[in-house]
């Protein structure tokens, strides 16, 4: 399957823009006395340059070595856009530009140098955690408290004497069924563990639905 071929306006002028300062990097070349293959040399140095000087700013944007870089050889491809516009004699050009055109190898070779052998840049520090002060326990405050005296107790009166205890009435004895007097164990010590109370009358009563003095007669037998 064959792609697409999309065209991008911004890469069709990078290109236009890139022979032409081509075409007049190679013409103040030729002009300044570097014929045949050297003219050709001198722009592709010159964008090799830019190119190792841009890619070094976007690894390390605070590196001034590639700013600088960056900026001779934009002035070196901007000064020859100009030189070639008709503002200077390409027939008798100057010795002061015989020299900067003969010298450029040079200058072109120290900066790839350092631009490909930079170091590169420092990461970014890791903080330390701060310390933490170190908080002393509060002090232990020991609060004595003064007993209050004891309140005087009035004189205590003359113990009453004890009346004798009543007896307690019994109730009618009522034959008792040995199956429901086992059943109504059963049920009293499952009382006793749940409240740690023996169980009365009322609650055998109602438990088992029976009348209240076989409850009772029970209730005397459980005891």
């Amino acid at each position: 399957m064959f792609r697409t071929l999309r065209l991008d306006p911004v890469l069709i002028q990078a290109v236009i823009a890139g022979a032409l300062s081509f075409a007049h990097l190679h013409d103040l070349a030729a002009a300044a006395g570097q014929d045949g293959w050297k003219a050709w040399a001198y722009p592709v140095s010159v964008d090799l340059l830019l190119v190792a000087a841009w890619r070094r700013m976007r690894k390390d944007g605070g590196n001034r070595d590639a700013w600088l870089w960056f900026a001779i050889a934009l002035t070196a491809s901007l000064g020859a856009n100009v030189a070639t516009a008709g503002l200077l004699d390409m027939n008798d050009v100057p010795d002061w530009l015989r020299i900067l055109v003969a010298g450029w190898p040079a200058l072109a070779f120290l900066g790839g140098t350092l631009l490909a052998h930079a170091p590169p840049p420092d990461p970014a520090p890791t903080p330390e955690p701060l310390d933490e002060p170190d908080h002393e326990p509060p002090p232990e405050l020991t609060v004595e408290r003064v007993p209050d005296p004891a309140p005087e107790l009035p004189p205590a009166d003359p113990a009453p004497k004890e009346a004798p205890p009543e007896p307690v009435p019994q109730a009618p004895a009522t034959s008792v069924p040995p199956a429901l007097l086992d059943h109504a164990r059963k049920i009293a010590d499952a009382h006793h563990a749940q409240t740690g109370a023996p169980i009365d009358a009322a609650t055998l009563r109602a438990r088992l639905g029976i009348p209240a003095p076989l409850a009772d007669s029970i209730a005397l037998q459980l005891a």
